[in-house]
């Protein structure tokens, strides 16, 4: 067993988005999600990939709303969580870096949300965007996740005070970009990282949001609020979710690219 697959087996990802600051992040997501799903077609015949689906947050709700879904997912203990859903999702266990099973040009979107978070160095995650991009319809849609480096520097480094043992550790470049090794479990970017991928792909960028934004740094202050405050606060990271001077600091970007 990976390191990655015993981490998913203590991690309750089947809770995490349904947290107010996960809530902050799925919903803000969903909605451009659904702003890049062809409108044009019955949503039966739209056909959306998830690959790192977890324990299927977004397969589930897109497989509701009546599109057809197919979900990968590496981590068995996720997919067996996905599968209890007893929902029409159609489910693979498999790797984002061969999807050998899937065929060319067939899904009309494809998210990459979970697999970037642990893929290490550029070759993995071309080899990632490269696999999404030849499953995906020439026109198609590419949501892939990130996590942010700045966000791991601000929330580890200074606000738990770790920034003398990771230092130490050579974890931190002279820029305090987090140096990631094979052992780390996550591996932490940059926007001009973001960038140099999508470019090496040839894949045409539309738009980068921050999904969450500042709600992984308020996650006391969120569930504090009333409900009709956090319903305003969702209408504001809304607002703000594209906003460039915000992005980098976000925990999560999502960059929304066509093939």
């Amino acid at each position: 067993m990976t390191n990655l697959e015993k981490y998913y087996n203590k991690f309750k990802e089947e809770n995490r988005l349904k947290t107010r600051h996960g809530n902050v992040e799925f919903s803000t997501t969903m909605k451009y999600i659904l702003d890049y799903i062809p409108q044009n077609k019955n949503p039966q015949e739209v056909k959306i990939l998830d690959i790192g689906a977890g324990t299927g947050r977004y397969s589930v709700e897109l497989c509701q709303k009546g599109y057809d879904v197919t979900a990968v997912e590496l981590v068995k203990h996720n997919l067996e969580i996905l599968r209890a859903k007893h929902t029409n999702v159609k489910t693979w266990q498999g790797n984002a870096l061969d999807l050998h099973f899937l065929e060319d040009e067939t899904f009309d979107v494809t998210l990459l949300f979970g697999p970037m978070y642990h893929l290490h160095g550029d070759q993995n995650k071309i080899q990632a965007l490269n696999e999404a991009k030849r499953v995906t319809k020439t026109g198609g849609i590419i949501l892939v996740a990130y996590v942010m480096n700045e966000y791991s520097v601000i929330s580890y480094c200074f606000k738990e005070h770790k920034w003398q043992e990771v230092v130490e550790k050579g974890s931190l470049s002279e820029d305090f970009h987090i140096i990631s090794t094979d052992e780390d479990l996550y591996d932490y970017v940059r926007l001009s990282d973001i960038r140099r991928l999508s470019d090496a792909c040839n894949l045409r960028h539309l738009k980068t949001i921050a999904p969450d934004g500042a709600a992984d740094y308020m996650r006391k202050e969120l569930n504090e609020m009333s409900e009709e405050e956090f319903q305003a606060f969702k209408k504001f990271q809304l607002a703000i979710c594209e906003a460039p001077e915000l992005l980098g600091s976000s925990s999560h970007t999502v960059d929304i690219l066509q093939k």
